[in-house]
């Protein structure tokens, strides 16, 4: 199932320009869940936006859709970000958000985006620095949401949320807002969804679900070394011997003086003698 998952997934994220991106993002769950019945998941939101879409005037603005979809998606779904258990990964799974009405900012907007585009909004992701944000453009500029809770954010607003990161990981505070606010590609929402959930089992060490997260960010990634990397030390951990030697050796070929180089390379003996035993 892993295999088939992982083939489906691959296909899907293909061609950059034909991402679907709310079918990626949902497929990601079939690590935690084999027999997640994708269809299901995606019918029960066409019918969520078909509802919404019903009651739509004809002539409806952009303005007026978003207001009626902010209701819908908040006030009378009642979607909100999970604030007390912030870090449970079922909040990185769509169909478990769609099911607890619960989630962190990039999965509520994946969401959000997948309703706003089946009644006629070209809604964008964000990736802003610590918060997921999404936007929309209209005849007199771009709106700026939250997908915690809907709220539109002013300019001011939006530079104090950036302020932090002037200070602590060196943001260069010259650089203009709008570059902060460029919208985000499918491959790039999906490839930060991955790493919400890698950074959540790597401490203290899930090796399994790490490895799930690792073999999607290498099919997304294929040119990021480090990423075959890390799913190498998932294999090693997992006592794949001879999957974690290819991609620790294949980073070694292109990175042999990395400042983890020689640490990796002193761990190939001990896997080598290990593929042995099992061949």
């Amino acid at each position: 199932m892993m295999i088939k998952s992982l083939d489906y997934f691959a296909a899907l994220v293909q061609q950059d320009e034909s991402i679907p991106l709310f079918e990626a993002a949902l497929a990601i769950a079939q690590d935690s869940d084999p027999q997640l019945d994708l269809a299901a998941s995606q019918i029960e939101v066409d019918i969520l936006a078909a509802k919404l879409q019903r009651r739509l005037p004809s002539d409806a603005s952009h303005v007026q859709k978003l207001r009626m979809l902010n209701h819908f998606f908040y006030h009378e779904l009642g979607f909100a970000g999970n604030i007390n258990d912030y870090y449970d990964p079922d909040n990185s799974y769509l169909h478990r958000v769609i099911a607890t009405r619960r989630g962190i900012p990039i999965s509520l907007a994946v969401l959000y985006m997948e309703l706003a585009q089946q009644i006629g909004l070209d809604v964008k992701g964000i990736s802003f620095p610590g918060h997921f944000l999404m936007k929309l453009a209209v005849q007199s500029g771009e709106i700026v949401l939250d997908p915690f809770n809907g709220s539109s954010l002013s300019r001011e607003e939006l530079e104090e949320r950036l302020e932090p990161y002037f200070s602590q990981q060196n943001y260069a505070a010259a650089i203009p807002l709008a570059t902060y606010l460029q919208e985000a590609q499918p491959r790039e929402i999906l490839v930060r969804m991955l790493r919400n959930l890698k950074a959540l089992f790597v401490e203290p060490p899930h090796w399994k679900s790490v490895l799930g997260v690792q073999q999607r960010l290498v099919i997304l990634l294929p040119e990021d070394i480090s990423e075959r990397r890390d799913r190498g030390l998932a294999y090693a951990n997992l006592e794949c011997p001879q999957a974690a030697l290819e991609d620790l050796e294949a980073y070694l070929a292109e990175r042999p003086y990395a400042a983890d180089a020689e640490i990796l390379r002193s761990k190939l003996p001990e896997l080598r003698e290990a593929s042995r035993r099992l061949n």
